[in-house]
């Protein structure tokens, strides 16, 4: 009532106390409907309004009386006191209006409360109920419906249902409403179906009606283009339709998909280009609201993007907002639409930042420039507008202004920009989140789907799979969001990081990039990934230059693929060349061909690091792309000119070739850094699984490839990043090194093939480094029990060995050397690769080489061999023998075989421990074998293994006796006979088998072919200046020093070792193999080696079969002759083998004969043995004495100590086979002494042989012959009868030998000088070697006296009689006795005639007991014809022969006529006639003076044999008178050979009376007078031999004829000479005897 008074004072009392009182809720319905209507008639009248306002809100919020009409009146009073013309209360109207609707829908939210607990809430159905169907809500709800479906009337210009009298209303207030509204109670909207359905059948349509005017308006088009004039877009209602769009959108999405869809297409319509500034600002502020509400965005693309036939909103948001932020970039001064398009649809292949030219902007000097981003011209500030993650909009929030305001520049762009980083940090911690949950739940990742997109029927049926699928659901959701934007927010960013000037812009364009690409990674998205990867690549490198690394096709590249976005119709720009940035770097660009140089700037390292930090956080989900960042790594390391360094790190370095690298010192101090994040880098692989760790091994290794390939065929620096990076990761993961060594050693082998030389060193280095790291890394287990690990990392270390760079191969050693220093002793089973790398350097390789090589392995002899598994023991051999074949350095082979030595010394000390392990390894690789069912192979298998490494190391030896060079032939053989010798007792009994045969007689045969083979050429020095000497200046020659060695060597053996040999079963066979070799080596054209072979003949000859002491042989073993040995005498054993032994296993023998002696080996066998041997002998005598064909200057001839060598073997040979040595034996033995002794001297040597001509002193050969023949006889003495009929052939040879004295042997055709005729003096130096004959006489008369000797022991065998052995000996000496003086030497014929009287002496009574056998009738004749010549000689006397010599010649022949007188003409009557008749007439003749005719008048006294004759004359006269005169016929022959002397002496006498008167005074000639002086000394001989005889044995004729003879010899007196006289006076003194007084009976004293 008071207020009805509309009294102003009593009113506002009224309202005041009305307002007490609703505050204290004391108001019915009833009172509160009658208060509004007195409060809507003070409205009308417009009092105290704003008081009214005040009770009205007072009413509505303190209770809820208020319902239906009277709450429509009291809101319908409110909105019409907000158009009152008063401002104040417009705007306390316009507050209580908000108030008031928000009292409502709380009213109706605190109902819903209310009744919660009584009511199940309907689920919420989207159905198209009724919209009058309001009976089903409750009072306040009801209140709420009436009053939002009013407000939508209102906003849509059309009468409201509910509040009625409303007179006007504005949109913008109607919008700002609803806006509030929404955003305050959308709960009431999601769960009462009536407001739903408002919200779809009143809202959207109404919205989408008042978009129109903008959707339609195009800026810049002129009204006669279109017919209709088009509406201008109105600021205040588009701005707060695009804040209802935005509550619609982020409140009730899942309500309104369909018309979101369409919400959202129009924001993005609303940012093209033609659209208005201020438009387009709100638009960007719009769709900032929702990039920075992850789940919502995640929501459009389930809603939209992931279904069949929607449009994809998702990904148009982003394009869009791509597509705006390059609209900016290019706004066309004209407007003229075109150039937009043509800008969007260049699609280029990247951007990036080129260099500017660098003077521009200084960043010094105070001038601070504004964050901005510039390109092509365009300068467009950055300002900082929102707090990051928050959508803080400023035009959005200006609801005060009607105009449109002015846009400052760059405002958009700076939205835009933080609107992609919303988007980004959004999406990725939402599904980085998301995905960390997933990882958790499950624990396990499930990879990333194959497809990034999936079909929508397995969409559709995932949808409907149950709890399981959740993540595969989310999984595809996660993708299609990355799909759908990772082209637009690419293209947007890459873009921007080109445009950008700031720093801190880059930097967050870079960590957006940086967060999609690991994202993209996480969910295995790689063309996405790899698209970010690549941009931020380029960010790094300088402008063209990154075109040409990462999207190439052109040739020169390094990238096998091109990394372009396929498939993708993203917008790029070209990249600008024209940004202002600062260089900081210009470094060289590692291509090809040399390029100039390239600027680096600030922002490209700042992309560097970016790289770096994606790779180092990221490494795991990089896959493929590390390919790209370590590309991109690589050529800015280049450009820096960092160089690799020790284990792989990076430092800066000098780069080697073009324009130094230029850094500024803002880049020298980041240098560092960034070298050590790059080492981090790669240290944190270690943190990285398997499979990306691969990745990163398969990118490091392709670069690598690729810088490989740039580096052939030329000598620039190579790129080494890659080599270095693959080094260091290698080394930080050597915990788990098996899983990527293959790989990594596989291409740093690559590496070290490499033409480059710094390339492939750096790869060495690398390999070598990771293997010595791995061997020292402590592995877990540790490498010890862990060998399978151990092999393998020995192995790249062997594969090396196939690699012929000298460098790489040094690098090998010295890597092997250093791991023997460190790891020696404990490489076990790796050391037959260590070895092998030794073994492996060839001979082409180098000095340098196979000295480091050597050192290796002289540290392994030296140190190693206790440590290392016996089984390479064997290995060791073999290299260390290989390095003795190698002839690069004879040293080094020389030493090897040195190392051989020793090697073979430790077996020997080791052998038991040794030959233990060895068995059991056998045992094991036996079991092994059987199990497999395959053949053990070894070498010189069934030996046992111990045995068989000594064999190895005996073949490896037998090669190097074989090399060419002689030096290691001649050490070799001495070691390898050396070892055996020393060592070989270490050998089982069977293994001598393989000795013998495999190694020795191997040896022998190959050195046998080798020296007949070898050239004859001389050597003219030894290499340098090294003399050689004559012996040795051909290949023959030095080779005949190895057969030398080696055969002395095998003999040797034989002869030590034939304890252990003989039981082998074939002795008798390798026996006969020896034999052929010495056989073969002693007639061979070398005068060294056929003496060394017959040395070594000599030395297996001096062995006897092993004979118990209880069998000593009676006889002495050795011939008692000395034998003369040229060679320097054999200390050969005699027949007990001794068992003494020098080495230190003399007990060890037990081991074969148990200690036992050893079983005496088969007397049948051994004889066989030796007759093996005389038949060697033979073949060698008679092959190499045999006389040549043909003789020219080069003919063999065998040596005089060869010779002398051969004969001395016989006598010792005899002894072995004298048992069944017989006359074939004999006369093939003849032959050979024979031959031998016939063989000439070359006149160059015989001054060492020759005894000077005088002296009669023989040869050693000669001695050696007749030594032969002595054994002989001597054995025939002592042996058997049947031995005896061997005499007659001794006596042959002998006297064969005898005959040379006169006839010296012929060799053949060839032509010798008499030695008298080659004195030494006239040798003229070099002339051809001329052939000498030996002097024979001394061997000849040696031969004599054996001759004679023997005859006086065998004169009687029955033999030597049957044989005519005198009749030959008497045939023999009639040669030198009939030759006499013109014997060779005078002392032959005088020792044969001297012989011949002993022989004679013994033989004859030998002949006459056999008398009546016959047996010697052949003898007589020949007897009597020697006498005959030697008596009566045809050889003339020297001249210068003295008086005293000629008198004891005479004595010898008066000696012969004694032994005639004395030993055959007593026995006359035992002799055949017809001899005795021819001694008589011999006497006779003898009696008779002949002269010589030569005689000077002065000689002839003397040489008259006076003696002579008057010893013939006494011998006839003594036979003729002796009374043994047995027959007639004997008598008669004498007394004729008186009559005739009778006569004759009468008919000399007679003429020389004659001749002396004729003469006168002058004197006779002196051989008259000589003979009538012989003629008177015969007559008193005879006289004088008549009156020794008895008287009755002479005739008396004989008296007669001498007594007439007294008258001529008185007549004689008268002669003139002294000499006739005195002998006259001889003569005439006799004949007193006859002076006689005349008997009675006789008249006369003469008749």
């Amino acid at each position: 009532m008071g207020c009805g008074t509309k009294e102003p004072k009593i009113t506002q009392l009224c309202l005041a106390a009305i307002q007490r009182l609703m505050s204290h809720e004391v108001v019915s319905e009833t009172a509160a409907g009658n208060i509004i209507n007195m409060l809507w008639q003070l409205m009308e009248n417009s009092l105290e309004e704003l008081k009214l306002l005040q009770t009205v809100l007072v009413l509505l919020t303190t209770n809820t009386v208020v319902h239906d009409e009277a709450l429509s009146k009291a809101i319908v009073l409110c909105f019409r006191l907000h158009f009152t013309k008063d401002n104040i209360t417009n705007n306390t109207a316009a507050a209580t209006v908000r108030q008031v609707v928000t009292v409502v829908f709380e009213r109706m939210v605190a109902e819903d409360e209310r009744h919660r607990d009584i009511v199940e809430q309907p689920v919420l159905v989207q159905g198209n109920s009724n919209r009058r169907c309001v009976s089903t809500l409750k009072p306040c709800a009801k209140d709420a419906y009436m009053l939002f479906q009013d407000l939508c009337q209102l906003v849509n210009a059309d009468a409201p249902y509910w509040l009625v009298g409303m007179t006007e209303m504005t949109r913008t207030f109607g919008l700002e409403l609803l806006e509030s509204v929404l955003n305050d109670f959308p709960q009431v909207f999601l769960q009462h179906q009536e407001f739903s359905f408002l919200l779809k059948e009143r809202v959207c349509p109404l919205v989408i009606k008042l978009f129109s005017p903008n959707i339609k308006f195009r800026q810049g088009s002129s009204s006669s283009s279109s017919p209709a004039p088009v509406e201008k877009p109105y600021f205040p209602i588009c701005m707060r339709l695009l804040r209802v769009v935005s509550v619609l959108i982020k409140q009730f999405y899942s309500l309104l998909v369909t018309e979101c869809e369409i919400f959202l297409s129009l924001l993005v319509k609303f940012l093209d280009a033609d659209k208005p500034q201020w438009l387009r600002a709100v638009a960007v502020e719009s769709i900032h609201r929702l990039c920075v509400q992850p789940q919502l965005l995640r929501s459009f693309c389930q809603s939209y993007d992931m279904k069949q036939h929607s449009t994809k909103v998702f990904r148009d948001i982003v394009n869009a907002l791509g597509s705006f932020i390059q609209s900016l970039f290019l706004v066309p001064p004209t407007g003229n639409p075109a150039t937009t398009n043509q800008a969007g649809n260049n699609n280029a292949g990247g951007s990036v930042s080129a260099p500017a030219n660098s003077g521009m902007l200084g960043i010094g000097g105070g001038v601070t420039l504004l964050p901005a981003f510039e390109y092509r011209g365009t300068w467009i500030p950055i300002l900082t507008i929102t707090v990051q993650g928050s959508a803080k909009a400023t035009y959005l929030e200006m609801l005060d202004k009607v105009e449109p305001p002015t846009i400052p520049e760059g405002y958009a762009m700076s939205v835009a920009f933080h609107c992609l980083l919303d988007l980004v940090r959004g999406i990725t911690s939402m599904i980085e989140g998301e995905l960390g949950e997933a990882e958790t739940e499950c624990q396990t990742t499930t990879e990333a789907a194959s497809s990034p997109t999936q079909s929508s029927e397995q969409q559709e049926s995932q949808s409907a799979s149950d709890q399981m699928d959740k993540e595969i659901v989310s999984r595809a959701v996660w993708e299609e969001m990355v799909n759908a934007c990772w082209c637009g927010l690419l293209a947007a960013l890459s873009l921007l990081l080109d445009a950008s000037t700031d720093e801190a812009a880059t930097e967050n364009i870079l960590k957006a990039e940086l967060t999609m690409a690991a994202l993209c990674g996480r969910l295995g998205l790689v063309t996405s990934r790899d698209a970010f990867i690549t941009a931020i690549c380029k960010g790094s490198l300088p402008p063209h230059y990154a075109l040409t690394v990462l999207n190439t096709t052109t040739a020169a590249t390094l990238s096998n693929k091109s990394y372009s976005i396929q498939g993708q119709s993203v917008m790029m720009i070209s990249p600008s060349s024209e940004s202002h940035q600062q260089v900081v770097a210009v470094g060289q660009p590692l291509a090809v061909q040399p390029q100039g140089t390239v600027m680096l700037t600030s922002k490209n390292i700042q992309c560097m690091r970016t790289l770096l930090n994606l790779a180092h956080c990221h490494g795991a989900v990089l896959g493929t792309s590390w390919q790209l960042v370590l590309a991109t790594l690589q050529h800015l390391v280049w450009i820096l000119g960092l160089k690799p360094s020790s284990g792989g790190t990076l430092k800066p370095g000098r780069a080697v070739e073009g324009p130094s690298t230029v850094l500024t010192t803002a880049v020298m101090t980041d240098l560092p850094v960034i070298s050590n994040i790059l080492s981090r880098l790669f240290e944190s692989s270690q943190y990285l699984d398997d499979v990306s760790l691969h990745h990163l091994i398969n990118a490091l290794c392709s670069l690598s490839l690729e810088a490989m390939d740039m580096a052939y065929g030329n000598n620039k620096e190579p790129s080494l990043f890659a080599v270095a990076k693959l080094l260091e990761t290698g080394l930080v993961n050597m915990h788990r090194i098996e899983i990527l060594w293959r790989p990594l050693t596989g291409h740093l082998l690559e590496v070290c093939q490499h033409p480059n030389s710094r390339m492939r060193e750096w790869g060495a280095e690398a390999l070598t480094s990771l293997i010595k790291a791995g061997l020292t890394f402590s592995h877990d287990p540790p490498l010890s029990q862990n060998q399978r690990l151990q092999l393998l990392l020995l192995n790249p270390l062997k594969e090396m060995s196939g690699i012929n760079h000298p460098d790489i191969r040094l690098k090998q050693l010295e890597c092997v050397l250093q791991i023997l220093q460190s790891q020696g002793d404990s490489l076990g089973p790796g050391w037959p690769l260590v070895l092998g790398v030794m073994g492996a350097i060839r001979n082409d390789q180098g000095e340098s080489l196979i000295r480091t090589a050597f050192q290796c392995l002289q540290l392994v002899v030296t140190d190693f061999l206790p440590t290392m598994p016996c089984t390479c023991l064997q290995i060791v051999v073999d290299v260390a023998g290989s390095f003795g074949l190698h002839n690069q350095e004879l040293n080094i082979s020389l030493t090897s075989i040195g190392l051989l030595w020793n090697i073979s010394d430790y077996f020997f000390q080791r052998g038991e421990t040794i030959e233990k392990e060895l068995n059991k390894e056998e045992a094991a690789q036996q079991k092994q074998a059987e199990e497999k069912g395959v053949v053990l192979n070894r070498p010189f298998h069934p030996a046992p293994p111990f045995d068989c490494l000594w064999l190895c190391l005996y073949a490896k030896l037998g090669e190097l006796c074989v090399d060419p060079r002689p030096a290691v032939r001649k050490s070799a053989g001495q070691t390898l006979f050396s070892t055996i010798g020393a060592h070989g007792t270490l050998l089982q009994h069977s293994t001598w088998h393989t000795v013998v045969w495999k190694v020795l007689f191997h040896l022998l045969d190959r050195v046998r072919e080798s020296s007949t083979t070898a050239d004859k050429e001389k050597i003219e020095s030894g290499g340098g200046n090294i003399l050689i000497h004559h012996s040795r200046d051909t290949a023959e020659k030095q080779w005949a020093e190895t057969w030398v060695l080696t055969l002395a060597g095998v003999a040797r053996i034989f002869n030590t070792r034939r304890y252990l040999l003989q039981p082998l079963g074939d002795f008798s066979r390798a026996w006969d193999v020896l034999l052929d070799h010495i056989q073969s080596a002693a007639l061979s054209k070398n005068s060294e080696v056929s003496l060394a072979a017959l040395k070594s003949f000599q030395e297996i000859l001096q062995i006897v079969s092993p004979v118990r002491d209880s069998d000593k042989p009676e006889t002495p073993p050795a011939v008692n002759v000395p034998v003369p040995v040229l060679l320097g005498s054999i200390s050969g054993p005699g027949l007990s083998r001794p068992f003494v032994r020098t080495d230190s296993i003399g007990e060890r023998l037990g081991r074969y004969n148990n200690s036992e002696p050893p079983v005496v080996t088969d007397e049948l066998e051994d004889l066989n043995l030796w007759w093996a041997a005389w038949n060697t002998w033979y073949r060698i005598g008679s092959e190499s004495t045999k006389p040549p064909i043909t003789f020219d200057k080069l003919t063999f001839i065998p040596s005089q100590p060869f010779l002398t060598a051969l004969i001395q073997i016989f006598p010792a040979l005899y002894q072995h086979i004298k048992s069944g040595f017989n006359m074939d034996d004999l006369q093939k033995l003849g032959v050979i002494l024979h031959s031998a002794v016939s063989v000439p001297i070359s006149s160059d040597a015989s001054p060492f042989i020759l005894p000077s001509y005088t002296e009669a002193v023989l040869t050693s050969l000669q001695e050696a012959v007749l030594t032969a023949l002595d054994v002989l006889q001597k054995a025939i003495c002592v042996g058997p009868e049947n031995m005896q009929i061997m005499y007659p052939a001794i006596f042959d040879q002998l006297l064969a030998f005898v005959e040379f004295s006169c006839k010296p042997p012929q060799y053949g055709q060839l032509e010798t000088k008499h030695i008298a005729n080659a004195k030494y003096n006239q040798i003229q130096l070099f002339a051809p070697a001329e052939w000498v004959a030996l002097n024979y006489v001394p061997f000849a008369e040696r031969s004599l006296e054996v001759v004679v000797d023997l005859y006086q022991k065998t004169a009687c065998h029955k033999a030597v009689v049957n044989e005519k052995v005198l009749q030959n000996i008497i045939k023999t000496l009639r040669v030198p006795l009939s030759l006499k003086y013109s014997c060779p030497s005078e002392s032959t014929w005088k020792l044969a005639v001297s012989s011949l009287l002993k022989v004679l002496s013994i033989g004859l009574p030998v002949a006459r007991q056999h008398a009546s056998s016959g047996k010697f009738d052949s003898m007589w004749p020949e007897l009597a014809n020697t006498f005959e010549d030697f008596l009566f000689t045809k050889s003339i006397p020297p001249d210068n022969l003295s008086i005293q010599e000629f008198q004891r010649n005479e004595s010898i022949d008066v000696e012969v006529v004694q032994l005639i007188s004395t030993e055959i003409l007593p026995y006359a009557n035992f002799i055949p006639k017809e001899f005795v008749g021819q001694i008589m007439t011999m006497l006779n003749k003898g009696s008779i003076h002949s002269q010589s005719s030569s005689f000077t008048e002065a000689e002839i006294d003397i040489r008259l044999r006076e003696e002579f004759s008057k010893m013939c004359f006494e011998t006839l006269l003594q036979f003729s008178f002796s009374n043994k005169v047995t027959t007639p016929q004997e008598g008669y022959i004498s007394r004729m050979a008186l009559s005739v002397l009778l006569k004759r002496s009468q008919d000399v006498l007679h003429r020389y009376i004659e001749d002396e008167r004729l003469s006168g005074k002058c004197p006779l000639p002196r051989q008259q007078v000589t003979e009538i002086i012989f003629v008177l000394k015969a007559v008193s001989t005879l006289i004088d031999s008549l009156k020794k005889t008895q008287p009755e044995n002479v005739d008396g004729n004989t008296w007669a004829q001498v007594i007439a003879l007294y008258p001529t010899l008185v007549e004689c007196i008268t002669c003139s000479s002294a000499e006739v006289c005195s002998a006259l006076k001889e003569a005439l003194v006799p004949f007193k005897d006859f002076m006689q007084p005349p008997a009675s009976k006789v008249q006369n004293g003469e008749s």
